[in-house]
């Protein structure tokens, strides 16, 4: 069982950096793909970035290429983004997800969610 709980996110100025982790309590992480997702107000749920289980398979959404990092500590069941240069479009709520299946960018592809983070970029 995957049981996904997330962390960071919060208020920011332009330009700024925020940090979002997803821990999981299971014992078969390494074993999923996780996602984040995020959710703008009116707007439809976007694939954000996605890393696969061993961690050699990154990709991201062209809009935060070279901005945002993923990266995963299988030893510590934790997945990151790290989100640099932040800029007001980039807020939403975030949901990282897991798969068993790497590569998908469709969220109902995901089966386990976190309960999601506001991060907010305003000056």
């Amino acid at each position: 069982q995957v049981r996904l709980v997330q962390s960071g996110g919060g208020l920011v100025q332009p330009g700024g950096s925020l940090r979002l982790s997803c821990v999981d309590s299971g014992r078969t992480f390494s074993s999923y793909a996780v996602a984040w997702f995020r959710r703008a107000p009116g707007k439809e749920r976007e694939f954000v970035a996605a890393i696969s289980g061993g961690g050699s398979s990154i990709e991201y959404e062209d809009s935060v290429k070279g901005r945002f990092t993923i990266s995963r500590d299988n030893a510590k069941n934790t997945v990151v983004l790290q989100m640099n240069s932040l800029k007001p479009e980039d807020t939403a709520v975030y949901y990282c997800a897991a798969s068993k299946t790497y590569g998908s960018i469709w969220y109902p592809t995901y089966d386990y969610w976190g309960q999601g983070t506001q991060v907010t970029v305003t000056s």
